[in-house]
């Protein structure tokens, strides 16, 4: 970190690890370095069915298309998968990788949003979610 009452030329180094700092280029690079890692793990019709989510205290968050694939990924290939982020993705801690059913096509916002309903009614949330949705008054 500069030296505020520094005077004089500073090493590029320095300015250009500040400059990445303050815009985050750091953590672009990292998802997209993971997110290349995931793509050759996981091949390519199974990548097509998943979406990274965050990575919070070591833990990858998946969104994932179906149940059969969801199984297959956390019951089989986890502790492979595991591995190849880890070589694939060295600037990235991962400790566990948690699978769920979700949204894996980008929408509108791009993952701005929270869940696979973020921009569904709150009836129809309502209904995905096994709740039922109320039905027509009976006749007085």
């Amino acid at each position: 970190m500069p030296t505020p009452n520094r005077r004089g030329p500073r090493a590029l180094s320095e300015i250009l690890g500040d400059l990445f700092a303050a815009r985050g280029y750091g953590r672009y690079l990292a998802n997209r370095e993971l997110q290349e890692a995931w793509d050759a793990a996981v091949g390519e019709s199974a990548c097509r069915q998943t979406r990274l989510g965050e990575v919070r205290r070591g833990v990858l968050n998946v969104d994932v298309a179906h149940p059969a694939l969801l199984e297959e990924l956390a019951a089989f290939r986890k502790s492979e998968l595991l591995a190849a982020l880890r070589t694939g993705a060295p600037g990235t801690t991962i400790h566990d990788i948690r699978f769920r059913i979700g949204r894996t096509e980008p929408g509108p916002d791009d993952g701005a949003s929270e869940g696979p309903e973020a921009g569904a009614p709150a009836s129809t949330t309502r209904a995905r979610r096994g709740r039922r949705k109320p039905g027509p008054k009976p006749p007085s």
